[in-house]
């Protein structure tokens, strides 16, 4: 089953159980996938690792948003969005531990052979790719910049 028929799936199931919060997640990235499939110049056809990039990005503009609402002293929104992104979160791979990320970014420096933090780009360019969805971006920067620093 493709990443993008569970999402259906769990609409459905949703609403059948009139899981409000489960919804609304699953209704969010299905309008990234039918904005990303109707965008001038864009394929018709998505695939399980486009899904994934944007359930990291919503994930992401939810928890902005949580530290926004707050800081405002909304307690009440911020709980809203901090349970729809732990709902998205069920459609990404098992996420990495950062001992984990240290591991794999140690394996990456000496395969790129990076000496010092001007060699961050290259690290971070062969990271963001072999961790992809296990790690968001922020803790794997982190990572680098101290193991390189």
């Amino acid at each position: 089953m493709t990443l993008e028929s569970q999402i259906q799936e769990d609409i459905k199931a949703a609403m059948k159980a009139k899981d409000t919060v489960t919804l609304a997640a699953a209704r969010a990235v299905k309008g990234e996938i039918l904005l990303f499939k109707t965008a001038e110049g864009g394929s018709k056809e998505v695939t399980d690792a486009d899904i994934l990039k944007m359930v990291q990005k919503l994930i992401k503009q939810r928890k902005e948003s949580a530290e926004q609402y707050a800081a405002a002293g909304r307690q009440e929104l911020a709980d809203n969005e901090l349970a729809e992104a732990a709902a998205m979160e069920k459609y990404l791979p098992k996420q990495l531990s950062v001992d984990e990320v240290k591991a794999k970014v140690r394996e990456i420096i000496a395969q790129v052979g990076a000496a010092s933090i001007r060699d961050m780009g290259k690290v971070m360019g062969v990271a963001n790719k072999a961790l992809a969805g296990q790690s968001d971006g922020r803790t794997i920067s982190a990572v680098v910049k101290e193991l390189l620093g």
